[in-house]
């Protein structure tokens, strides 16, 4: 007598579970549960609760694996172009909907949305990266750029590019932010001193720097706040 063939693995019921938990009461759900779901809209024929399981023990944390490079995620056994798209496209869609806080607003009085929307774009990265925020005479942003990227432990900010890219814009005014990926916010010597040589500069041409953020993990300092500025 031949043997039954083995039964095959109710993916669909599962998924349909996780589906009914999702529109029910997300919160309740653990966070690989979330990242099985959204690959398996990726991966439709795998079970992908090991996978989702194994990334996040990869990268510590939902922030940090949504986060993570692409060529990081691309080095997880199973992770193809269309699973990595899935996870960014959620890190893309938190940030819009961050910035979309404070975007159209005057920034100063949208400053817990700025931070929140600083924590989550420069928090989780492992290099360090220096933007700035330049803006009108309303002190509404008008451009947010990448200054500069740095190994894991320095990135430079040029006195000269900063001040001649907020002349270009018309800016009025300009906040710098920075990362610390140690995890510390806590601002340097150096931090201190290259941040008094931009707003002296700034100011000779009438432009003001508001402030310098440093973000460091989930946490931040902010040098007016702290008295240096």
């Amino acid at each position: 007598m031949a043997d039954a063939p083995a039964p095959i693995p109710d993916h669909a019921g599962h998924r349909a579970r996780l589906r009914a938990r999702l529109l029910g009461d997300a919160d309740g759900m653990a966070d690989y549960e979330l990242v099985e779901y959204l690959l398996a809209l990726a991966i439709p024929r795998r079970d992908t609760k090991p996978l989702a399981k194994a990334l996040l023990r990869e990268f510590g944390s939902l922030a940090q694996l949504v986060s993570a490079d692409p060529e990081s995620l691309r080095r997880v056994a199973g992770m193809g172009d269309t699973a990595v798209a899935a996870l960014k496209i959620v890190q893309a869609a938190s940030l819009r909907m961050l910035k979309g806080e404070f975007r159209d607003r005057p920034l100063l009085s949208s400053w817990d949305a700025l931070l929140d929307w600083l924590r989550a774009d420069m928090g989780p990265i492992d290099i360090e990266r220096v933007r700035v925020l330049y803006l009108n005479a309303r002190n509404m942003l008008i451009r947010d750029e990448v200054m500069s990227e740095g190994s894991i432990d320095q990135s430079a900010i040029y006195v000269r590019e900063v001040v001649k890219r907020a002349l270009e814009l018309g800016a009025a005014a300009i906040v710098l932010v920075h990362n610390h990926p140690s995890g510390s916010p806590e601002p340097s010597r150096q931090d201190i001193a290259i941040t008094r040589d931009i707003a002296e500069a700034a100011r000779k041409l009438g432009i003001m720097l508001h402030d310098h953020i440093i973000i460091g993990g989930g946490d931040h300092r902010s040098f007016r706040a702290m008295g240096l500025l």
